[in-house]
C-alpha cells in the first residue's frame, strides 16, 4: 500500500493528476491525499505515471509517495471520501 500526496499549483495539471490517481484505483482521503492498495506492478505504473507528470510541475509543486506497511497502521479521525477512520501517521 502507498499513500500519495501533493501539492500541485496548476489547476489543470492537478485535476489530470488527481483523475489519473483515480483511474489506477487510487482512493481520495482528502483533497490531496489518496490511498493506493494494489500489486506491485500497479503502483510501480503510476510510480512511472509520476515521473512523466513531474515535467510539467512548477518549483513550487510537489508529490511525495509513501510506502506503508498495513500492520504499522494507525487511525484516527475521518477522513473525506472514506467510510473509515484514518489518519497516516
Amino acid at each position: 500500500m502507498v499513500v500519495i500526496s501533493y501539492d500541485i499549483s496548476d489547476d489543470k495539471i492537478r485535476g489530470r493528476f488527481s483523475r489519473m490517481l483515480t483511474k489506477y484505483g487510487a482512493i481520495r482521503l482528502q483533497y490531496s491525499v489518496y490511498e493506493v492498495v494494489n500489486t506491485r506492478r500497479v503502483i510501480d505504473s503510476i510510480k512511472i505515471k509520476i515521473e512523466s507528470y513531474s515535467k510539467h510541475f512548477s518549483a513550487a509543486d510537489s508529490v511525495i509517495v509513501f510506502d506503508v506497511n498495513k500492520d504499522d497502521l494507525i487511525k484516527y479521525g475521518n477522513a473525506i471520501h472514506r467510510d473509515v477512520d484514518v489518519v497516516y501517521l
